[in-house]
């Protein structure tokens, strides 16, 4: 009797042990759902915007890629390249997101070579600084303002390079290194004044379809994440061929 009470005791710890074991994994399991949920690809219009952890294949947009909509989606911001380029690639970024570096380290360097100094792409950069990263937003309106001196894409690029880390007085050091006029671009800065330029960006990406960083749109096909520069050549050369 005694041996068949402690087999029972037994058993009991066993089943104990199991609900305890998968209540543990369980638990893991929710809060890796609740971390990756900081790295998905769902937008907000609050800027809560979070970037897509894995690239994306290309997505039609149906007939938005005519002149007039990439026109619209262009707005006034800086281009890179021919302006009369058969093909636009408009990109939004965050200066502080992984993936969009990925992109500027691995791939923006030959679509430059391949297509943009080749005059057959031109590249517009607008701003979607997600709102959990501390150095976003003013690493935009850096950028921002030193396109007011016609020297975007040079302060684009050290940002990228040197990272956004050293805040606003890196970026002020980045100011003097390209050569801008510091005291225009520190008030610049210092003041906001790019602030709506860049939440207009987000407006327009988020209209667009843009759901995390780095997006793109190309005479109307939209590319989301950080794609290897074969996925743009096979759209842009579709593009080339029309």
């Amino acid at each position: 009797m005694e041996e068949h009470e402690q087999k029972k005791d037994a058993l009991t710890i066993s089943k104990v042990t199991l609900w305890k074991t998968i209540a543990g994994i369980l638990g893991v399991l929710l809060l890796i759902s609740v971390f990756m949920s900081g790295f998905g690809i769902k937008s907000d219009l609050d800027g809560t915007a979070t970037a897509p952890t894995e690239a994306q294949p290309a997505q039609p947009r149906g007939d938005s890629g005519s002149a007039t909509d990439m026109a619209a989606l262009v707005d006034d911001d800086d281009v890179e390249g021919d302006a009369d380029a058969p093909v636009t690639i408009v990109e939004w970024s965050d200066y502080e997101c992984p993936f969009c570096a990925r992109f500027y380290e691995q791939t923006l360097g030959q679509i430059r070579e391949e297509y943009i100094d080749t005059g057959k792409v031109k590249l517009v950069f607008r701003d979607y600084p997600l709102n959990f990263h501390a150095n976003a937003q003013k690493a935009a309106e850096a950028a921002e303002c030193a396109g007011e001196q016609e020297k975007y894409y040079e302060m684009h690029d050290l940002l990228f390079e040197k990272g956004v880390t050293g805040g606003v007085s890196a970026f002020k050091g980045f100011a003097k290194e390209i050569g801008l006029d510091t005291n225009e671009f520190d008030e610049c800065l210092d003041s906001g004044a790019m602030a709506d330029e860049i939440a207009k960006d987000m407006r327009d990406g988020q209209a667009a379809g843009i759901q995390g960083t780095p997006g793109f749109i190309i005479n109307g096909q939209l590319v989301s994440g950080a794609q290897p520069f074969d996925a743009f050549k096979q759209v842009i050369e579709a593009e080339l061929a029309k």
